[in-house]
């Protein structure tokens, strides 16, 4: 518990508070967090079969000229992490920093990322991160409809390859697109969606954090009731 409360002080809650137990989780299971990671340790049927399936969908968007995103960007940012991975992150678009090393989330609001992946016990390389659009819009823009469009069918096979058991929808634009609707993040925050029967949560984009850090808390409850679901998930079997 010591270790936890200090990566939230460091995530920046300086009040930072013992996680809250959601309903129906047993009594006396203040350790459960810590066999989350354990439980992730589990290589689960056909992994590697799975990994490189989702190889080849990477390869496949390496060379798509499906949108106007194609013509300046200097490499196709396509996901990070476990081919297996119970937890997977979505978030809108790669930025500057991203477009040059390939890699999603990791500037600033990757670190913040990082960080808050530590706080419920997992590692960046447990889970597995993503974006709506795999090429970074022009001066970081919000992505337009075509161009997520385009991109759709690339972040579809990635989550019925990968099989999370949930998925975090990280900001308005990564919300709306993941859950084709338009309501705002107010509306979307505070309950649970599906996506092709995977359960999803919304929550800040890391990057907003950096700007407005009164709203960590509440993405930190966002995070705790995330952290409980896979693991009554993995208790599940």
């Amino acid at each position: 518990m010591g270790q936890e409360l200090g990566l939230l002080r460091e995530l920046g809650f300086e009040d930072a508070y013992p996680p809250r137990r959601t309903q129906g989780v047993r009594e006396g299971a203040d350790d459960r967090s810590g066999r989350l990671h354990a439980a992730t340790e589990g290589v689960r049927e056909e992994a590697g079969d799975r990994s490189v399936r989702l190889q080849a969908v990477a390869v496949e968007a390496q060379s798509c000229t499906a949108c106007r995103l194609c013509e300046q960007r200097n490499t196709v940012v396509f996901g990070d992490g476990d081919a297996n991975a119970d937890l997977m992150f979505v978030g809108e678009g790669p930025g500057y920093n991203e477009d040059r090393q390939g890699l999603p989330f990791v500037g600033r609001a990757g670190q913040l990322l990082n960080r808050i992946i530590r706080a419920i016990d997992l590692r960046r390389e447990d889970v597995y991160i993503t974006n709506v659009v795999k090429c970074r819009p022009p001066n970081n823009r919000d992505p337009q409809p075509d161009e997520t469009a385009a991109c759709r069918s690339f972040l579809d096979r990635q989550v019925e390859l990968i099989e999370p058991r949930v998925v975090v929808a990280l900001g308005r634009v990564a919300a709306q697109q993941l859950l084709q609707t338009r309501d705002s993040l107010g509306r979307l925050r505070g309950r649970w969606h599906e996506v092709g029967g995977v359960p999803v949560r919304v929550t800040y984009h890391p990057a907003f954090l950096l700007r407005d850090p009164s709203y960590k808390r509440a993405a930190w409850e966002d995070m705790q009731l995330v952290r409980d679901r896979l693991l009554d998930t993995a208790e599940d079997g």
